[in-house]
């Protein structure tokens, strides 16, 4: 896959705007792209922007980093702006993870790394974990309240 796809929809009082990247490093860029379109929408302020791309980044990588071994794999982002709140989702296909309770990955927690998921809980105002597209993967959805 060498290719991104986006579309666009109306949600009730809101947009979804939904991307598809290659499980690829490089390509993490454009959710961060897609999420800055998106705050000129709502004029987010610069620091709140800084946050949501930080925590976006950081989904986006460990889908990246976890899902695939080989990095032949997508990542479906998906970004609901309604007037009170951004809702992200970032999900993979990849075997999955469960996350410990003070927000690392399981098999992270002795390594380099493993803070992606304690990053996204202190930005965020919701975060909840699930499976991903037909029950196999991971989903990762948090949810800024604006």
């Amino acid at each position: 896959m060498n290719e991104y796809v986006a579309s666009s929809e109306d949600a009730a009082g809101g947009r979804v705007v939904y991307l598809t990247i290659p499980a690829k490093p490089e390509y993490i860029t454009l959710s961060r792209l897609a999420l800055s379109g998106l705050a000129r929408v709502r004029a987010f302020s610069e620091d709140t922007l800084a946050d949501l791309k930080l925590a976006l980044t950081e989904a986006c990588s460990n889908s990246v980093r976890h899902a695939y071994d080989q990095g032949e794999g997508r990542v479906d982002i998906s970004f609901e702006l309604l007037d009170d709140r951004l809702i992200v989702e970032v999900a993979d296909d990849g075997p999955g993870f469960e996350p410990a309770a003070d927000g690392r990955a399981i098999e992270d927690e002795l390594s380099e790394g493993g803070l992606g998921i304690a990053i996204i809980r202190s930005i965020a105002d919701e975060v909840e974990f699930g499976d991903g597209p037909e029950g196999r993967g991971s989903r990762l959805r948090f949810v800024k309240l604006l």
